[in-house]
């Protein structure tokens, strides 16, 4: 395991994601990924599954210090008082006094940007969260929150994976010393089907998962969000430590992405894409 410094924070740079996973699943495994060396858990107040991955923390056998910790507000919450109530139930429900990091889940025109970082940036005083961020944000937004936020917005959590090019968000997120965070690397399971990805699989000895983990942590301050129910596939995700891509194979990758390639584009919810 290896970490991304950006902007102060230090981030474990493979994570563990737990969209669209269930309570008693989250109580299961993320225990089991704590064991086997995972350190970056992330959730979401719309994943509701925070009181879980909360449980599941403290009934491991890793201390609550070691583990990087992401939550993120939703949308509803923004207004002032509303986002400070949503921080202080997302603290309860985790069974902590604060959390590494909380983003801004998705943008949000009805209130106004600079409500929403001066929300982020008083908890953040407050000690209830020590690193700040956004997800889903296009270059415009990133640079606006910057502007707006006393404190440093440490990463961009958005969908990346071999069929979509960020380069332009990269490129920025570079130019304000900002990570990126990936998630949905495995493209909902597109990437299982390629043919480039299962060649560069066969010819390094690993999985075609293991192949797109890897991809996205050797790019330069990137993060990876990886996600399974599975204890076998769990192991799986974290062993993408021991091997590094060729120039040619990391291209090739590259040369995957398609204009029509995005996939999470909700209505009300996704700003004008870059």
């Amino acid at each position: 395991m290896f970490d991304v410094t950006t902007n102060g924070a230090t981030i474990p740079a493979l994570g563990f994601g737990t969209f669209r996973i269930s309570e008693d699943d989250v109580k299961r495994i993320v225990p089991k990924a704590l064991e086997t060396g995972f350190r970056h858990i992330d959730t979401a107040q719309i994943y509701e599954n925070e009181a879980a991955v909360g449980e599941a923390i403290e009934l491991s056998s890793v201390p609550r210090q070691d583990i990087f910790l992401t939550t993120k507000v939703w949308v509803s919450n923004y207004r002032h008082d509303d986002f400070i109530a949503s921080v202080d139930e997302s603290l309860k429900k985790l069974r902590t006094d604060y959390v590494d990091l909380l983003l801004l889940h998705w943008p949000n025109k009805d209130v106004p940007l600079a409500e929403q970082i001066g929300a982020l940036n008083e908890v953040r005083k407050a000690g209830k969260v020590r690193h700040i961020g956004v997800s889903n944000f296009n270059t415009a937004l990133m640079n606006e929150s910057v502007a707006l936020s006393d404190a440093p917005i440490v990463t961009n959590q958005i969908e990346y994976h071999p069929f979509i090019d960020q380069s332009v968000v990269m490129e920025t997120a570079n130019k304000l010393g900002m990570s990126l965070t990936s998630y949905f690397a495995m493209a909902d399971g597109k990437v299982f089907e390629n043919d480039t990805l299962k060649a560069i699989a066969a010819d390094q000895g690993k999985s075609v998962a293991q192949i797109v983990l890897r991809w996205v942590i050797e790019q330069n301050n990137v993060i990876a969000l990886s996600k399974t129910v599975g204890e076998k596939r769990l192991v799986e995700n974290f062993d993408i430590f021991d091997f590094e891509l060729t120039g040619e194979q990391m291209q090739a990758i590259h040369d995957l992405a398609d204009e029509n390639g995005r996939i999470v584009s909700p209505d009300g919810l996704a700003p004008d894409w870059d």
